[in-house]
């Protein structure tokens, strides 16, 4: 059922997929899908929720190898979000459509709301403090929300240009840099 609903999120976005077509593409009656799920947003957290894993495999393998500035750092975690959405693009602002709904379930993990990477931006943003590259009074979360917030507007690229995850990635480098020029230690 997972399978099927991110299929249909991915080739026709959130709005068009309803439970009867993830029912039918999956085989099973659509009481079944009600059975699991609360909602078309739950299914959706579900298919992101299981998706996380293999991009966290793919930071956990890379991130310990990461060197530079905080801002080269933090630019790269985002390159890997990128070409890791960008593979299934329509399923990704799927997610971000549905994370934005005014009737979003309690149960639906919208968008943004991934404890592991923000922990992983937030060790970051604290690494560039120790290192002398951030303000010590920095307000952590609002440096974290600022990042997510230019991370998933960028997304506006894919879905009106039809950019990649290479174009995205070099407008979210010169935003990273921009955040950080905002709280680098006075001179």
């Amino acid at each position: 059922m997972l399978e099927a609903a991110r299929d249909l999120f991915n080739e026709i976005g959130y709005d068009e997929t309803t439970i009867r077509a993830i029912a039918e593409r999956a085989g099973v009656a659509v009481g079944s899908v009600f059975t699991t799920f609360a909602s078309k947003a739950d299914v959706l957290s579900q298919v992101m929720d299981d998706r996380v894993e293999a991009l966290y495999g793919e930071l956990d393998r890379v991130a310990r190898h990461l060197r530079g500035s905080v801002v080269d750092r933090i630019s790269s975690v985002f390159a890997i979000h990128y070409d890791f959405e960008c593979r299934r693009v329509k399923l990704f602002l799927a997610h971000v459509a549905a994370s934005f709904s005014p009737t979003l379930e309690v149960t639906t993990v919208p968008y943004g709301h991934n404890a592991r990477f923000k922990t992983m931006l937030l060790e970051m943003i604290a690494d560039g403090v120790e290192r002398g590259e951030v303000r010590p009074d920095v307000d952590p979360d609002l440096v974290l929300d600022t990042l997510m917030a230019a991370y998933a507007w960028n997304y506006r690229l894919a879905a009106q240009r039809g950019a990649d995850a290479v174009a995205m990635t070099s407008v979210m480098e010169r935003q990273v840099a921009l955040i950080f020029e905002g709280v680098r230690p006075a001179a």
